[in-house]
C-alpha cells in the first residue's frame, strides 16, 4: 500500500477531523475577538488605539504559549499539551463574557491567547508527524483550512448574536470547546515518530534551543523567525481590524459583518488550492506567489473606494493570505527533527505572534493620529513582501524529504 492511500485509512482522517476541529474553536475564537471589538467600541466608546490594544493583549498571550507549549510538547507529549491548551483558552474565553470592564477583558484575553497560541504549533506537529511524507503537505494545509471554518462560525454567531443578545453571548458560546477536550482525550493519540523517542533521552530545553540555532538549522530558523512575523503582524494588523474597517467607511455594524462573512468564506478555495499546489509545485513557491498576491491585494483594499471594490479586494485578500498560511503551517514542522520540532515550531509562531501584537496595535495607534487607510495597507504591503521574499531566497525546500533523515 503507497503513502497516499494510506492517508485514506479511517485513523488518518479521525486525527485530522479531530485536530481540525480544535483548530476550529481556535479561529472561532480569534474571529470573535475581532467582531467583538467592533461591538465594543460602540458598547464601551472605546477608541481605536485601545481597540488595537486588546487584539495586542491577546496576540502576547499566544506568544507566550507558543514558545512555552512547543517546548512542553517535546517533553510531555503532543496530545497532553493539546488538551490542557485547548481547555485554558475555552475556560478564559468563557469568563471573558463576565469582564466589566476593559482591564478585566483584557487580562482574561491574555490567557485565552496562552492557551490558543499554545495549541496552534502542537497540533500542527502532531499532524505533521503522524501522515506519510508524500501527503504530509496536504494534510496540514488541509488542517490549517478548518481555520476558515472557524471564522465562519464566528462570522455567523456575530451576525445573529452581537445585535440581539450582545457581545458576552458570542464569548459563552466561545467557551463551548472546553467540553470538546473530553473527545479529545480519546480521539487523538501522540505521534508514532515521537513515540519512537520515548525511551530515549529527551533532550533539556537548553539543548534544544541550541540545535535550533545551530549551524545546521541556523539558517531555517532566521528565515522562519522573519516569516512568521511578517505574515502574522500583517495578517492580525488588517483581519483583526477588518469589522471595525468597515464601519469606519461607513458602513454598520450588520453590514459591515455580512460583509466579513463573504470575505471569510473566500478562505476556503485559498486553503484547497494551496492544499493541491503544495505536493505538484513545492512549499516555497506555494508560499512566494501566494504571500506576493497577498501584498498586491493589501493595497487594492486600501484604496478600494466603493463597496463593490472592497468586497472584491477583500475577498482576494482572504484568499491568498489565508492559503499562505496554510503552507507556512505545513513548511514550519518539516525543517526541524522530531527531538526539536515542536520546540521549533513553539518559538518561530511566537516570534510571529509579537508582530500579531504589533500589528493590531500599530494600525490603532495610526489611525487615531490620522493616518490614512491607504498608508495603513502600505505598510502591511512591505511586510509582505519581505516575508515573501525571505522565503524565497534564503528558504530550502522540504517537499518529500524526511526532516528526520536530512
Amino acid at each position: 500500500m503507497n503513502e497516499t492511500s494510506l492517508f485514506r485509512e479511517p485513523k488518518n482522517r479521525k486525527l485530522l477531523l479531530s485536530a481540525g476541529f480544535s483548530w476550529l474553536f481556535d479561529a472561532m475564537d480569534v474571529g470573535l475577538v475581532s467582531f467583538i471589538a467592533a461591538a465594543l467600541s460602540v458598547d464601551w466608546n472605546l477608541h481605536p488605539q485601545q481597540i488595537g490594544l486588546l487584539a495586542a493583549i491577546n496576540s502576547t498571550g499566544m506568544a507566550f504559549g507558543a514558545a512555552v507549549s512547543g517546548s512542553l510538547a517535546d517533553k510531555y507529549g503532543r496530545k497532553a499539551v493539546l488538551l490542557w491548551t485547548l481547555i485554558l483558552f475555552s475556560v478564559a474565553s468563557g469568563l471573558s463574557a463576565l469582564a466589566p470592564n476593559l482591564f478585566v477583558l483584557a487580562v482574561l484575553r491574555f490567557f485565552a491567547g496562552f492557551g490558543l497560541g499554545g495549541e496552534l504549533p502542537v497540533a500542527s506537529t502532531l499532524v505533521s508527524e503522524s501522515v506519510p511524507v508524500k501527503v504530509r503537505g496536504k494534510a496540514i494545509v488541509l488542517l490549517e483550512s478548518f481555520w476558515a471554518g472557524g471564522w465562519i462560525l464566528a462570522a455567523l454567531i456575530s451576525y445573529f448574536f452581537i445585535p440581539h443578545y450582545g457581545w458576552r453571548m458570542a464569548l459563552v458560546i466561545g467557551a463551548l470547546p472546553a467540553v470538546y477536550a473530553l473527545f479529545l482525550r480519546k480521539a487523538i493519540d501522540d505521534s508514532p515518530r515521537y513515540k519512537e523517542q520515548a525511551d530515549k533521552r529527551k533532550l533539556s530545553f537548553g539543548e534544544r534551543m541550541s540545535s535550533i540555532w545551530s549551524g545546521q538549522y541556523q539558517r531555517a530558523t532566521i528565515t522562519l523567525w522573519i516569516l512568521w512575523f511578517t505574515v502574522v503582524f500583517s495578517y492580525y494588523g488588517m483581519f483583526l481590524w477588518l469589522p471595525t474597517v468597515m464601519v469606519m467607511k461607513g458602513f454598520t455594524l450588520v453590514k459591515s459583518f455580512q460583509y466579513v462573512l463573504i470575505i471569510t468564506l473566500a478562505q476556503l478555495p485559498g486553503y484547497f488550492t494551496a492544499a493541491y499546489l503544495i505536493e505538484r509545485v513545492g512549499r516555497k513557491a506555494v508560499l512566494g506567489v501566494y504571500l506576493l498576491m497577498t501584498a498586491i491585494c493589501a493595497i487594492w483594499f486600501g484604496n478600494a473606494g466603493t463597496a463593490g471594490m472592497l468586497l472584491t479586494a477583500g475577498i482576494f485578500l482572504s484568499f491568498f493570505n489565508l492559503g499562505a498560511w496554510g503552507a507556512m503551517y505545513a513548511y514550519t514542522p518539516e525543517l526541524y527533527p522530531t527531538s526539536v520540532r515542536s520546540t521549533g515550531v513553539g518559538f518561530a509562531a511566537a516570534f510571529g505572534r509579537i508582530g500579531g501584537i504589533i500589528g493590531p496595535y500599530l494600525v490603532g495607534l495610526l489611525i487615531d493620529n490620522g493616518t490614512s487607510l491607504t498608508s495603513v495597507f502600505v505598510v502591511f504591503f512591505i511586510a509582505i513582501v519581505i516575508g515573501a521574499l525571505t522565503v524565497l531566497f534564503f528558504g530550502r525546500e522540504t517537499k518529500g524529504q524526511d526532516p528526520d533523515r536530512v
